[in-house]
């Protein structure tokens, strides 16, 4: 398991995608919408790391009830693990709650999902796996 990028929500994709061009000093890689989600995601590499930036394409989204409830900021963090499938199970037994026990198709061809915030001290986890 690693971090494999840190979630942050907001408002403004623009905006934001210029600020962390200039703070990690190169452009974003990638841009993509995930229609389920309702969220535009772009992301920076920053070392073997990654921040995906997400803005909400609708005002029920998920995302647009995060910055409503919160204001713009950090959303999550995900873990890059090898067999998501075995990850859920052991964290299962371990206790944990999950949003969804079912990975889904995620930006930047990951398989996701997320554990509940009440289980993880207030912090929405997501574990992705590379798709195959």
């Amino acid at each position: 398991m690693k971090i494999e990028h840190l979630g942050i929500a907001v408002k403004s994709l623009g905006f934001s995608e210029d600020l962390f061009a200039r703070l990690t000093g190169a452009p974003s890689y990638k841009r993509e919408s995930v229609e389920r989600e309702g969220v535009i995601t772009s992301f920076f590499a920053v070392g073997d790391s990654k921040i995906e930036l997400l803005e909400a394409s609708r005002t029920e989204s998920p995302v647009s009830r995060f910055i409503d409830r919160k204001g713009e900021g950090i959303h999550h963090i995900a873990f890059g693990v090898e067999d998501i499938y075995a990850e859920i199970e052991r964290l299962k037994t371990a206790g944990f709650q999950f949003i969804s026990e079912e990975p889904k198709e995620g930006a930047d061809h990951k398989l996701v999902v997320f554990l509940h915030p009440k289980s993880t001290n207030g912090v929405l986890v997501e574990l992705c796996q590379e798709k195959a």
